[in-house]
């Protein structure tokens, strides 16, 4: 039986984020600069837009904005990958979605473990892409089975964070004592190493092979890699970036700039070349450089439907059979130029969207207003009911594989064949993985149910 002293999952993951976020401005003090840039460019513009400061308000959205929205973390072995679902659970995270980015140039597939319920998110809404390397993919076969027993070697897990992890499962949670050494424990998991666990030859060899590669199998633990928080202009940060320090990636991340904003948009400052030591073949620690870690920010839309995502896609892929961006920003002004132009087919309007059924809306009554209607598109003309774009809360892979090029500074997009495998995903991680488009789904469809119950006894009274 659930103790009532148990401190809440929500609690939990509220306070790893802080401490990852804080742990994380230690590390890279240029991520400090990006959250000081990302919370005044948010404060400017809700200032110049009362009424989308008074929607987050009406929302329990606003107090949120500025808060790290994730983090990113990869890991090499299927067990690694389990135990993190283990951990991640214990903070009220699930895995939702699968995400083959091997189409994009990056060998590995993913998943975002967050919090799926709405009071959730707005307690904390911090998630972990996490992604699986594709050691198969390593066309070198005495290469990919160095790799592999390389991995096999390492434990990403403290003792006692295990410990911890299994008391919670068992007790059904933990109480604040342990709660709070949970969270210092996981932390190590994620903390940065500048001591590599493989010889600079064969950290060589990785790196050829591709540096992501590198970057997961050659220290005792995955490190996260960046932090995002959300910004509600992404264009105004990236253009305040570069006179405070930070020397952003050439091109924003997904669709263009819109009044009504789609899906995701990210960017990021390029990764930090950072000195690390390999083992030499005398048994010395010798210096040596990698490029791993950053700092990203995203702007957040409405979640798409099916229908939606099918045209989201159709018009990405549209702007880049005229212009690929690409890694070294060279040919930046024409591919946002050809985003642009594809994307003036999707409508730019709350009201077309969401009557073309092409994004997910939360509605809620308007107390006060007489109703003579128990039809939802009759409330709404009535202005009984208002509606409010659902915040997409997770990914798009071509936008992630995106970030992972540039800033691991690969020039050359790397080919893999396309190879979505979320049967053997998900056989791994150890449970299935939920469905965004349903869930979403299911959030509209609860807000619609909640507005006529409680609208319909006012409607057959009148």
């Amino acid at each position: 039986m659930k103790s009532s002293t148990f401190l809440a999952p929500d609690t939990i993951r509220a306070s790893f984020s802080s401490a990852m976020s804080s742990m994380y401005r230690t590390e890279v003090p240029a991520y400090g600069t990006l959250l000081s840039l990302v919370a005044e460019v948010n404060t400017k513009t809700l200032a110049a837009s009362p009424e989308m400061a008074q929607r987050l308000e009406q929302t329990d959205t606003l107090d949120r904005i500025s808060e790290e929205r994730h983090g990113a973390i990869r890991v090499g072995t299927p067990a690694e990958l389990a135990m993190l679902r283990r951990v991640f659970a214990v903070m009220g995270m699930h895995p939702v979605g699968y995400y083959d980015l091997t189409e994009a140039g990056v060998p590995v597939h993913s998943t975002a473990f967050r919090p799926v319920g709405d009071a959730a998110l707005k307690i904390n809404p911090f998630r972990v892409f996490t992604s699986l390397l594709r050691l198969d993919l390593i066309e070198d076969a005495i290469l990919r089975e160095e790799a592999r027993m390389t991995l096999n070697a390492r434990q990403i897990f403290t003792a006692k964070a295990i410990t911890l992890v299994e008391k919670a499962e068992a007790n059904g949670g933990l109480e604040a004592e342990d709660a709070a050494s949970f969270v210092e424990e996981i932390l190590e998991t994620f903390r940065w190493h500048d001591r590599a666990s493989v010889s600079s030859h064969l950290y060589g060899r990785l790196h050829d092979a591709h540096r992501l590669i590198a970057d997961v199998v050659s220290f005792k633990g995955p490190h996260i890699n960046h932090l995002t928080p959300r910004t509600l202009d992404i264009d105004a940060v990236q253009a305040l970036m570069p006179a405070n320090g930070i020397s952003p990636k050439a091109v924003i991340e997904g669709p263009p700039t819109r009044e009504c904003p789609i899906l995701l948009r990210q960017t990021s400052f390029k990764a930090l070349e950072e000195n690390v030591s390999f083992i030499n073949a005398e048994g010395n620690w010798e210096q040596g450089s990698h490029t791993a870690r950053f700092g990203e920010i995203e702007q957040r839309g409405i979640a798409l439907t099916p229908k939606g995502r099918a045209l989201y896609d159709q018009l990405l892929a549209k702007s880049r059979e005229i212009v690929r961006p690409a890694a070294d920003g060279s040919n930046a002004s024409d591919y946002i130029a050809a985003l642009h132009e594809a994307f003036k087919e999707f409508p730019d309007n709350w009201d077309t969207i969401r009557s073309a059924k092409l994004g997910y809306f939360r509605y809620t009554p308007v107390s006060g207003t007489k109703v003579r209607s128990n039809e939802l598109e009759d409330l709404i003309r009535e202005g009984a009911v208002q509606f409010d774009p659902i915040v997409y809360e997770d990914f798009l892979p071509v936008s992630a594989a995106g970030i992972f090029q540039s800033n691991l500074g690969d020039t050359d997009v790397q080919k893999f064949a396309a190879s979505p495998s979320q049967q053997e995903f998900e056989a791994h991680l150890g449970v299935p993985v939920l469905d965004e488009f349903e869930h979403y789904a299911n959030l509209e469809n609860a807000s619609i149910e909640a507005c006529l119950q409680q609208l319909r006894p006012v409607a057959l009274a009148s």
